[in-house]
């Protein structure tokens, strides 16, 4: 169902290590922004292994994507797609994936940094899914993402049905603050053990 959009995310993995695809999947995002309005556990997002909650950083919140039957299980099941089509044609050994919806208030943000830790294997690939209608300039929030010199590649607003991907140890990125309530999916493709609690 979705090989030319496989294809088309590895091609340019490999071309220039990121991707930002706009108009993609509509109706999933439809559903899911739909969807995330009755997930009541929404947690001040952490950082780093140890989980620290750092509001001078980060003011997102987060809940985990999980298999609902619904538009959730939809989106990991393009995840998981995804994730096997980058161990065919990439031998990147992806696996698993985890995902989070992430709501920024009015005046959130999230400073510049990486996904993954240089030279830590977990995190390689980085998606962001974007599920917002009717986002404007003056509603701020955008994706500023870098290269490895801080050298700015692109600033994209976070409208409905963009989603990004990227190689997670290699592009600093940052989310401005927003003006307005903002709604993602973040997630990543990892390479170490699936965590078992």
């Amino acid at each position: 169902m979705y090989e030319e959009l496989y294809e088309k995310i590895a091609n340019q993995l490999v071309e220039t290590g990121y991707i930002i695809l706009e108009q993609e999947m509509l109706e999933l995002a439809k559903a899911l922004l739909a969807k995330k309005g009755d997930i009541a556990n929404f947690k001040n997002a952490g950082i780093s292994k140890q989980i620290n909650i750092d509001t001078f950083r980060r003011r997102d919140k987060i809940a985990w994507l999980n298999k609902d039957g619904g538009a959730q299980s939809e989106f990991l099941s393009f995840a998981k797609g995804l994730q096997e089509y980058l161990n065919r044609a990439l031998f990147l050994g992806l696996r698993y994936y985890e995902a989070h919806f992430a709501t920024y208030e009015k005046g959130d943000f999230y400073e510049t940094h990486l996904d993954a830790f240089r030279g830590a294997k977990n995190r390689v690939v980085t998606t962001v899914f974007y599920l917002n209608e009717d986002w404007k300039e003056d509603d701020g929030g955008e994706l500023c993402i870098y290269d490895e010199n801080q050298e700015l590649l692109r600033k994209l607003l976070p409208t409905q049905g963009t989603l990004v991907v990227f190689l997670s140890e290699k592009f600093p990125h940052e989310v401005l603050p927003a003006n307005k309530k903002r709604h993602s999916i973040a997630g990543w493709f990892r390479v170490d053990k699936l965590p078992t609690f």
